[in-house]
């Protein structure tokens, strides 16, 4: 398993930088770790009961929290912060970015949802 070597934040972009020991490196929108959250509140007891979050196209991360040596907790600005991305939960996020936003954006649409407030 790859370990992150940086995490960085930029507040302005709203984008969490993750760069791997392997050399892969990512660039993770706040919106989309915080639509993807690990949370229960978010992903459900079970890939069928994921809960749709929608008017997040303006979050932004408040606080970056070690979880030991596994994994980071975000805190995000509308005060969501019970998610644990584990290392390879972001690597995850990471390779499957375009996929994983592909289907929120259907679903969001099926659903007569808005990524607005």
């Amino acid at each position: 398993m790859s370990l992150p070597t940086e995490l960085r934040y930029s507040k302005a972009g709203r984008v969490l930088h993750v760069a791997f020991d392997d050399g892969a490196n990512f660039a993770l929108p706040a919106e989309f770790l915080r639509v993807e959250s690990p949370s229960a509140e978010v992903q459900g007891h079970g890939p069928e009961r994921k809960t749709l979050v929608s008017g997040r196209a303006h979050v932004g991360i408040i606080e970056i929290l070690p979880e030991g040596n596994y994994a980071v907790r975000l805190v995000f600005d509308d005060l969501h912060d019970t998610g644990i991305y584990s290392w390879a939960y972001l690597r995850e996020l990471g390779e499957r970015r375009s996929e994983l936003w592909d289907a929120y954006l259907k679903a969001l649409e099926a659903s007569g949802l808005s990524r607005e407030p």
